[in-house]
């Protein structure tokens, strides 16, 4: 894993070590003008996890973890809540307090959709190495409008336990 520093003047205090995933990532943002750093494809996302390059975010509600699966060893912040998936008042708060702003972070959802909301508002809080899991936890929907089957970390037979 090719691996060069990142040196910028918004984050002086330590310099960034990005794998070339990353760099590539970030290129890749962008140019697509994303609001955060980039998107990571799972399988990539789990190597850099298990190698210790970045930490793997689960921002699913609660029960969809509980009842649908969840990476082992994963941190949890949740960007919504409750029955309504109404947005999580205190999300920043509660990751400001798992994780430094200057920590890669790489955050999953179902679809890759709620993650790349989150990944623009931490951004915007200034965390400075947030990336998307593209396809999320269960990917996109299928021709029969169902999950599971078209991509994603499950599909991709990625680890997952389910509790």
């Amino acid at each position: 894993m090719t691996v060069i520093q990142l040196n910028s003047a918004a984050a002086p205090v330590a310099d960034v070590e990005l794998p070339a995933i990353l760099i590539a990532a970030r290129n890749e943002g962008e140019a697509e003008g994303l609001a955060y750093a980039g998107k990571v494809p799972p399988d990539e996302a789990w190597k850099l996890f298990i190698g210790g390059h970045a930490h793997l975010v689960d921002v699913r509600a609660a029960e969809e973890r509980k009842f649908v699966g969840h990476v082992p060893n994963t941190l949890h912040v949740a960007w919504q809540v409750g029955p309504a998936l109404i947005k999580n008042p205190r999300f920043l708060r509660e990751l400001e307090n798992k994780l430094p702003k200057d920590a890669v972070i790489l955050l999953l959802c179902r679809s890759g959709k709620r993650s790349a909301a989150a990944a623009a508002a931490a951004t915007a809080a200034g965390f400075k190495n947030v990336f998307n899991v593209r396809e999320g936890f269960e990917g996109d929907l299928d021709e029969k409008q169902q999950r599971g089957a078209s991509g994603g970390w499950r599909q991709r037979g990625l680890p997952w336990v389910q509790d």
